[in-house]
């Protein structure tokens, strides 16, 4: 690749070059990149060559040395500009080693991938003694939902094996990644990427969470407790059928995915939230080879032309397995939290291209705050006592809710365990001395047992698609300091409106901090958006707080959001929309948003699995 060698007259140039340039290198590795992840992986080598290309572009010390020297000259929002740039190219700096391995981790990442696409996925039956051919997402769900305990027991044997062709790559990812990281003169990659995505070093950042385990493994307790009752509750087999799986069957009714479209579109409406002329490419439906974990990218980053601000596109993507137990529920939320995504980046108004996108110097947590937030509104007992109804009409029945509280009251710290063991799991990997399959099985297996509890250790942490990923592996604390900032934004707005379900100024207050992409740090963030820094305050107080009080708040929110006159006008989100099965278009709104999802709704019961 050749070195940068166009001179500019003047800061403006620059600036011009530098948003022209970066928007087309990313839109070229974008667009590669979302083929490979739905499958098609005849391209993966053009897109290694598009991810170099950008990556040289971030890299580009004469670009960062061209911004210095106009800074020098450069006054009121061209030295603003420039200032944002200059730190931009500081945080991608490499040394010219580090970016051949970087080439090397490329490859190596899209080797992996194809792999986890293409390898053999089953459990074995444990009367037959023959395969069963199930992706990973299927095998995870009859773990959850199946009657059988043999069943569950032999789903989760599968899971303990799927990670096998994976390994020996992953062992030198790892090793490169690493090498990579210290190169940069950090002690290791873990240290390298919460560094750059959030500013913070590691100690920092877990001593957030070393207290927080402190204060929530009293759930471990409980379920010791009601291990006397429940036999077999503390086997991972056994756990979520026990406490969940009865639930999820009686919910399934509820929630329709032919549905889910236009909930999410009224949804979003009554939040207010606009589009801003964007585009969206939404592929929701399962397909073999397609990557299993849903996700949200930008090809079209929102950028400017002569002064005039240009739309973006977003394409996401969840996992709806029809006929699947707890799966419309799922893809549902998924839709919600992957349209937070689209919307926060589809509302930027900063004018340079290096501050509207997820990486950095984007925070991981901040960009997950958003869409969380979205996915809590979704779960919300006020939002589904307002929209949600099973196909004859029926609402969403209070009592089940209460029942869930009163049975489901153990499991409230346990999301944060689930992501905090990702975090443990990862930091101590990257630290390993000698790391070899024997001690990572040993790491994988530890970490697990100290977030579950469980009697039998297990391998599925190797199963989080998050690690193999370089934008997403050693990132998985953004999902936990969101969750902390998440509460406190919750609790501020609850304080301040006493509803967030249908309230336009909750969405207008998200839209003038989305309009600042980048442009301030993860705590900035918080504290603009809540007017306080952040802390674990609220999320400590939502978690512990009885079943009598969880019940009551939810009455008087339900309460609240009826004397809300419920909009019913036709939705408008100012996006144009195509929804997608792989290559296939199957509805746009060009005519109307209840058309696009009521072919949507058609395609989804003609394919219907019995």
């Amino acid at each position: 690749m050749k070195k940068n060698s166009i001179e500019f007259k003047k800061p403006t140039d620059l600036i011009i070059y530098l948003n022209d340039t970066y928007t087309k290198l990313h839109k070229a590795y974008e667009e590669l990149f979302w083929i490979s992840y739905m499958c098609d992986h005849s391209i993966d080598n053009e897109k290694d060559q598009a991810l170099n290309e950008r990556d040289f572009f971030r890299t580009n010390k004469e670009l960062l040395n061209k911004v210095t020297t106009f800074l020098v000259i450069a006054k009121g929002e061209e030295k603003e500009r420039l200032l944002y740039w200059k730190k931009f190219f500081e945080s991608f700096q490499t040394p010219d080693k580090a970016l051949e391995l970087k080439v090397k981790i490329n490859t190596l990442e899209s080797k992996i991938q194809q792999t986890r696409s293409s390898r053999p996925q089953y459990y074995i039956d444990p009367k037959t003694n023959k395969k069963v051919e199930k992706n990973i997402n299927t095998i995870k769900n009859l773990m959850v939902t199946h009657e059988e305990v043999a069943v569950r027991k032999a789903c989760f044997d599968a899971l303990q094996k799927l990670s096998e062709p994976l390994i020996e790559d992953f062992l030198e990812l790892i090793k490169l990644r690493n090498e990579y990281a210290k190169a940069l003169g950090y002690e290791d990659f873990y240290a390298y990427k919460v560094f750059i995505e959030e500013g913070m070093t590691k100690k920092e950042l877990f001593s957030i969470f070393y207290p927080l385990y402190d204060k929530t493994k009293y759930a471990f307790t409980h379920i010791r407790n009601l291990e006397k009752t429940r036999k077999g509750i503390r086997e991972p087999w056994n756990f979520s059928f026990i406490m969940t799986g009865s639930f999820i069957k009686e919910e399934e009714p509820y929630f329709p995915f032919q549905f889910g479209l236009e909930w999410w579109g009224r949804t979003f409406q009554n939040l207010g939230i606009d589009f801003k002329g964007g585009s969206l490419v939404l592929d929701l439906v399962e397909r073999e080879g397609k990557y299993n974990n849903g996700f949200c990218h930008w090809p079209e980053l929102v950028h400017y032309k002569k002064g005039k601000r240009v739309p973006g596109k977003a394409q996401f993507t969840c996992n709806f397995n029809q006929g699947i137990p707890g799966q419309s529920l799922s893809a549902m939320s998924t839709l919600f939290h992957e349209g937070g995504h689209a919307a926060h980046f589809l509302n930027v108004m900063t004018k340079d291209v290096c501050l509207n996108n997820e990486y950095a110097p984007m925070s991981t947590a901040w960009a997950e705050t958003q869409s969380m937030f979205l996915d809590t509104v979704f779960s919300s007992i006020e939002w589904k006592m307002r929209y949600v109804k099973d196909i004859n009409g029926n609402p969403y029945p209070f009592e089940l809710f209460e029942r869930k509280v009163k049975a489901l009251e153990p499991l409230r710290p346990r999301h944060m365990m689930g992501i905090m063991s990702v975090m443990y799991f990862e930091k101590e990997l990257y630290e390993a001395k000698k790391l070899d399959k024997e001690k990572l099985y040993n790491i994988a297996k530890k970490t697990y047992t100290t977030f579950t509890d469980f009697k039998t250790t297990s391998l599925t942490l190797l199963e989080i698609p998050h690690i193999y990923a370089w934008e997403s592996s050693c990132s998985y604390h953004g999902y936990a300091l969101a969750e902390l900032a998440l509460s406190q934004w919750r609790e501020y707005f609850y304080k301040k409106y006493g509803y967030i379900v249908d309230n336009k100024m909750v969405g207008k207050e998200m839209e003038a901090v989305w309009k600042l992409g980048a442009s301030r740090t993860f705590p900035e963030f918080v504290k603009i958006a809540t007017g306080k820094k952040l802390s674990a305050n609220a999320y400590i107080k939502n978690i512990t707080k009885t079943n009598e009080k969880i019940i009551a708040q939810a009455k008087e929110k339900i309460k609240k959001l009826s004397s809300i006159k419920s909009i019913k006008k036709p939705i408008v989100l100012n996006a144009y929309i195509e929804m997608v099965h792989g290559k296939k278009i199957i509805s746009t709104n060009k005519k109307s948003f209840e058309d696009v999802a009521e072919k949507y709704a058609k395609f989804l019961l003609l394919n219907k699995k019995d």
